[in-house]
């Protein structure tokens, strides 16, 4: 504050200052200027307290020139000795340009500050900047909210009806500075991307800015096995004003609309929602017509449709236990892995077939001379959160000619040789290690025991090991003929019969309820930017994944370091 008053002119140098203009202008000044000087009306030039037009821009490149014409008197404004004797338009740019929680400081400072602050310039960029925030408060009426139009239509399918209009928010008596400080700012702390607490399932939750509303979005993978189309959007809640000083949380879960809702934000990097209207969750047909709506929005299919019956018993195991959180969950914030300029293709979010599991979404990252796909999204086998693929990027493998390819037996003996391998070099790090303790076990306690061992295995593989080969990740990758092998199954035929490179990796089995994890050996195919698979020897199945295209605000991790203590966290949660 200190500060703010000597750039503001005010106190003991301001005076100091003032009474040597006197002094060297020769001429008094009425005193009851000095006191209303420091509260003079936005918008209104010095020297002109009758109203009359405001400063230009003209007046702001010549303020401060202090010309002086022959007789000594001068003809200009003087220099500006304090941000009070800015114009008021360069005064709007500059408190532009702070952030929003430094604003009510400044207005304290005086009553010109505060009159300054309370234009909607000023906090209309701070919506924008700070929240990338779209819409136009003044036009929102008459070009509408798409998503806006999406929830009033679960009420009322008529858009222009009377009932419509009485949900929406009273607009034309609300500022950018009541939406800052009402909505965005005290939610600020909920947006970017989670993963919900729902078990082995998890799933993924962007929270944005959208119009007038914070909207959590949860993304449904495309329905199985179309891969390549885009994700699915359902909303779970919203807050947004009702009125100008108070923001309101909304359950949007079920089939009847918003209804009441709640937020609290009490962990770092985790909040929680709750409906406080379950009842508007349920259907008039009961638990079967919850089902048949779930499972045709789930798969896109009936029941009846699904042939399988493991599949079916998956399914139906699923939405019990997912139906029972009524939207009542605890999110944990994750963040995109960020870009190194040795990563193979830009790390990011796919999604990947995964036999009768259906489409799961998986984040890829890089470290070292590893590659890693961990799950977002799980099921009762392997668990969101679980390291589904891990990469070696320094071993890659050259495949044959198409003839052969389509053997399994050759392809599996190439990537068995490259596995018996790096179990012999593990085995001999163990040694080094620990003499005492045998390969076999070294072996056991490195290899198998779980995923949180792997881990640390693979973190001392990549301090150990060189970065990769540049000419196997960073140069032009020329493409090459690539086909199934025969006997391998594959939810999606229509995969890329050509691909770019080919790496070593291991994939994660397990049996129901993440018993008997294993690390099983399998091939990496980068078919380009966009796309790659994996080839699971053991299971002889075939995963196809494709890239999450949705622009995801917040989401990126600030560093490595926090990437990285993001990932281990995510484990914990679902082990």
């Amino acid at each position: 504050m200190a500060v703010c008053a000597r750039l503001c002119g005010v106190g003991q140098s301001r005076r100091c200052r003032r009474r040597q203009r006197q002094n060297q202008q020769g001429q008094g000044s009425d005193s009851d200027m000095d006191e209303e000087e420091g509260e003079r009306i936005v918008g209104q030039p010095r020297g002109d307290v009758s109203g009359g037009a405001t400063a230009g821009p003209s007046d702001a490149r010549e303020y401060g020139s202090g010309r002086v014409n022959r007789g000594g008197s001068s003809t200009g404004p003087p220099h500006p000795q304090s941000l009070s004797e800015l114009p008021p338009e360069l005064l709007v740019e500059i408190f532009s340009l702070l952030p929003g929680t430094a604003l009510p400081s400044v207005a304290l400072v005086c009553k010109a500050f505060r009159q300054i602050l309370n234009m909607e310039t000023i906090w209309r960029r701070r919506c924008i900047e700070e929240f990338d925030m779209k819409e136009d408060l003044r036009k929102v009426e008459v070009g509408g909210v798409s998503s806006r139009e999406l929830y009033a239509k679960r009420v009322d399918p008529r858009v222009k009806s009377g009932r419509f209009m009485k949900l929406l928010p009273d607009y034309e008596h609300m500022d950018y500075k009541d939406v800052y400080t009402h909505l965005l700012y005290p939610y600020r702390n909920i947006l970017g991307i989670w993963q919900p607490d729902i078990g082995p399932y998890g799933g993924l939750l962007n929270v944005v800015v959208d119009g007038l509303f914070i909207i959590g979005w949860m993304y449904l993978p495309p329905h199985d096995p179309r891969v390549e189309d885009p994700m699915r959007r359902r909303p779970l809640f919203r807050v947004h004003m009702l009125e100008s000083n108070k923001a309101t949380v909304e359950c949007m879960y079920g089939h009847k609309g918003p209804h009441k809702g709640d937020i609290q934000t009490g962990k770092k990097e985790e909040f929680s929602t709750k409906c406080n209207q379950t009842d508007h969750h349920r259907m008039p047909g009961g638990r079967q017509e919850e089902f048949r709506t779930w499972l045709e929005e789930e798969w896109g299919r009936t029941l009846e449709e699904i042939f399988h019956e493991h599949m079916q018993e998956l399914i139906l195991m699923k939405f019990i236990y997912t139906s029972q959180y009524d939207n009542c969950l605890t999110y944990r914030r994750i963040y995109l892995p960020p870009r190194m300029p040795s990563d193979l293709l830009q790390p990011g979010l796919f999604k990947g077939t995964y036999g009768s599991h259906g489409l799961e979404i998986v984040m890829l990252s890089f470290h070292g001379t590893s590659a890693r796909a961990t799950k977002l999204t799980g099921d009762p086998n392997v668990p969101a959160g679980q390291l589904t693929l891990d990469v070696d990027l320094s071993r890659p493998v050259v495949l044959p000619d198409l003839e052969h390819q389509r053997r399994i037996e050759e392809l599996s003996q190439l990537v068995l040789g490259v596995h018996a391998e790096v179990q012999r070099e593990t085995e001999q790090r163990a040694k080094v290690v620990s003499p005492t303790v045998s390969g076999a076990a070294a072996e056991e306690a490195c290899g198998g025991a779980g995923v949180a061992e792997g881990l640390e295995v693979d973190h001392g593989a990549g301090s150990d090991g060189c970065q990769p080969d540049p000419s196997s990740s960073t140069s032009p990758l020329e493409t090459q003929p690539f086909v199934l092998p025969l006997g391998v199954m594959a939810r999606n035929e229509v995969y890329p019969r050509t691909c770019r490179k080919c790496f070593y990796g291991t994939g994660l089995i397990a049996g129901h309820g993440f018993t008997s994890p294993e690390r099983t050996p399998g091939l990496f195919v980068l078919f380009d930017g966009d796309r790659f698979g994996f080839i699971w020897l053991e299971l002889k199945s075939f995963s196809l994944y494709s890239r999450l295209n949705d622009q995801l605000a917040h989401a990126h991790a600030p560093d490595m370091e926090r990437f990285d203590a993001m990932l281990h966290s995510m484990q914990n949660w679902t082990s």
